[in-house]
């Protein structure tokens, strides 16, 4: 039985059958293990965050392998469960010193496989300026245009219907355009 042809849904059911961390268990972390750590830097961006959350976010996918419903691709699933997971991460440290070992790799950066179509990187000042959002709209938006998820997977993930979603993404813009007015190109200069 090779597991790698299998869909992400069949191995998502064979794990759940599975009494321990079997083969197909496996080959799920095998299979998102990169993905998952992407999302968990991309949200907390720090690389010792990133590889604990990740940790987290498999162990929450192992300890609840049963759970998995069907009701949207197991891919939308196991990122819905890594976003949950950082946004917990997130708020239970507080804001205390997020960037204290912050500093942006770009060779790490340009080396990270994207979704196709991502921005190739978010630097540092978009980042802090995204640090003036509320948790979850500053998710949606880096996962909306850093890591090009479309409206409908962002719905599945943060178990809202595609409307709100995409009223969430454009109120969350709406707020960095009036706090950070300086730096769009389209204001007009404040001498006006």
């Amino acid at each position: 039985m090779d597991l790698t042809k299998r869909t992400d849904e069949e191995l998502a059911a064979e794990a759940a059958r599975e009494s321990s961390d079997g083969p197909a268990f496996v080959a799920i972390v095998d299979r998102f293990r990169q993905r998952v750590w992407r999302i968990c830097y991309r949200l907390l961006y720090n690389e010792q965050d990133a590889n604990d959350a990740a940790q987290e976010v498999f162990l929450r996918l192992f300890l609840h392998r049963g759970d998995f419903g069907g009701r949207s691709k197991y891919a939308t699933w196991v990122h819905g469960v890594a976003v949950r997971t950082c946004l917990t991460i997130r708020r239970s440290r507080g804001r205390r010193q997020r960037h204290e070992n912050v500093s942006p790799d770009v060779e790490w950066e340009s080396r990270q496989p994207a979704r196709e179509g991502a921005a190739p990187g978010l630097s540092m000042d978009l980042m802090k300026m995204l640090e003036t959002l509320d948790e979850e709209d500053r998710a949606m938006l880096i996962l909306k245009y850093a890591e090009s998820y479309e409206y409908e997977e962002l719905a599945e993930i943060f178990e809202i219907s595609v409307s709100a979603c995409k009223m969430r993404l454009s109120r969350a813009r709406e707020k960095l355009q009036q706090r950070y007015e300086e730096h769009n190109p389209q204001s007009p200069p404040s001498h006006v």
